[in-house]
C-alpha cells in the first residue's frame, strides 16, 4: 500500500505505508504519535501495533471511520480527531477503555450513539465543539467521570435531565445552540465551575440553577432572558456575562394597586402551610395520611417578605442588585434585576422602596 505524505517544500511524494511510522516517532515503543494535516483518508498501516502509545493527534485530516486494528491501542488515553469528516462518534472508542480526553470538535457529527456512552467510563474530557449534533442520548449519564464537557456551536435544542446526573462535572460549554429552556435538575451538578449558555434562546433560568454552590463563571450573553431567579445572589460568582439580553429595566411608573381576590384553594392551602410553619403536630399527622393534599401543598412557594407559604397565587416582583463591586460583569451591565415573589400587597408594601412591580409595555 502507498500513501501520500506532505514534506514541507509543499511537494506531495509516494511512501510506502510499512515505514511511515517508525520514521516519524522511533518505532512500537512511541507513546506519542502526531499525524496532523497529513490529508489522510484512512490511518495508516500497523498504527494498530504500536499498543505503547498514551497520545495520539489525528486532527486536520480526511478521516471518516476508524480502522479495527485501532481498538488494539489499549493505553491510549487522549485522542484527537477534531477537523475530521466523521459523520458519527465512532463506536470502536468504546474498546479503548484507558481513553481519557477526546476531541471531536470540527467534524459533521449528527449523532451520538446510546453505546458510547457505555464504553468510555474513564472519559474526563469530550469535546464535540462545531459539530451538527441536534440532542443527546440519555445515557450520557455513565459517563460518570467527565469532568470537562464542551459542545459549543450545535444544533441542541434541549438539555437532558440525565446529563445532571454527572456528578464529577466541573466545565460544560453549551454556548451557540438552539436551547430554551434547561432542566430544574441542573441544580444537582454541584461541582460545576464554569456553565457557558451564551448564544442561545433561553427566556427563563430555573430555580435549580441556584443550588450550583460550586459555580464560579456564567455566561447567558445573548440570550432573551429578563430577570435572574431569587437565589443568584447566593451563588458565589467571579464572572457573569449577560450582554445582549432584555434584562428589566429600573425605570419606575406610577400604578395603581389591585385586592388581592384568592381563590377558596388558595385561602385554604396558606391556612395549612401557616398550620404546619407553626408546627400544628395533628395536621401535619392528617396531611401525611392524604397523599394528594401532600403533594399539593408540597408545590408551595414562600413569601420573600412574611415568610409563610403560599400555592399558585402570588405578586412577581423585582428587586435591581448591585454586582459590580462583587464580581467581574458585562461592562454594561451595573443592576441585576432579580425575582421576588410576595404572597400579597400588604407584603409589598412593608418591603419600602426596595421592590418594583413589573409593567407591561
Amino acid at each position: 500500500r502507498c500513501s501520500r505524505v506532505a514534506f514541507p517544500a509543499g511537494e506531495e511524494r509516494i511512501m510506502p505505508q510499512w515505514p511511515l511510522l517508525p520514521a516519524l516517532r522511533g518505532g512500537r515503543g512511541t507513546r506519542s504519535l502526531s499525524l496532523t494535516a497529513r490529508r489522510l483518508h484512512h490511518l495508516p498501516w500497523g498504527l494498530g501495533k504500536m499498543r505503547a502509545l498514551e497520545c495520539l493527534n489525528l486532527r486536520d485530516n480526511r478521516l471518516c471511520r476508524l480502522s479495527p486494528d485501532m481498538e488494539a491501542l489499549s493505553r491510549l488515553k487522549v485522542l484527537n480527531l477534531g477537523n475530521n469528516i466523521f459523520e458519527e462518534v465512532p463506536e470502536q472508542l468504546t474498546r479503548l477503555k484507558s481513553l481519557q480526553k477526546l476531541h471531536l470538535f470540527g467534524n459533521k457529527i449528527t449523532r451520538m450513539s446510546p453505546l458510547i456512552c457505555g464504553g468510555m467510563q474513564n472519559l474526563v474530557l469530550l469535546n464535540l465543539n462545531n459539530n451538527q449534533l441536534s440532542c443527546l442520548p440519555p445515557e450520557i449519564h455513565r459517563l460518570e467521570n467527565l469532568e470537562c464537557l464542551s459542545l459549543n456551536n450545535n444544533q441542541l435544542q434541549s438539555v437532558p435531565r440525565e446529563l445532571c446526573c454527572l456528578q464529577k462535572l466541573h466545565e460544560l460549554h453549551l454556548s451557540h445552540n438552539s436551547l430554551t429552556t434547561l432542566p430544574e435538575e441542573i441544580g444537582h451538578l454541584t461541582k460545576l465551575r464554569i456553565l457557558s449558555l451564551s448564544r442561545n434562546r433561553i427566556e427563563e433560568l430555573p430555580e435549580g440553577l441556584c443550588q450550583m454552590v460550586s459555580l464560579r463563571v456564567l455566561d447567558l450573553a445573548g440570550n432573551n432572558i429578563q430577570i435572574f431567579p431569587t437565589a443568584i445572589q447566593d451563588l458565589e460568582l467571579v464572572e457573569l456575562y449577560c450582554e445582549g439580553n432584555p434584562l428589566l429595566q429600573k425605570h419606575p411608573v406610577s400604578a395603581i394597586q389591585e385586592e388581592d381576590i384568592l381563590t377558596l384553594k388558595e385561602i385554604t392551602a396558606r391556612f395549612i402551610l401557616a398550620q404546619l410553619k407553626n408546627n400544628h403536630f395533628s395536621l401535619h399527622g392528617a396531611v401525611k395520611q392524604n397523599t394528594e393534599a401532600e403533594d399539593i401543598l408540597s408545590q408551595q412557594r414562600e413569601c420573600a417578605q412574611c415568610g409563610y407559604g403560599f400555592l399558585n397565587m402570588w405578586l412577581e416582583c423585582v428587586q435591581f442588585i448591585d454586582v459590580k463591586q462583587r464580581m467581574k460583569t458585562s461592562r454594561n451591565l451595573h443592576l441585576l434585576p432579580v425575582r421576588i415573589l410576595l404572597c400579597s400587597y400588604k407584603c409589598f408594601n412593608r418591603h419600602g422602596d426596595e421592590l418594583f412591580g413589573i409593567a407591561e409595555p
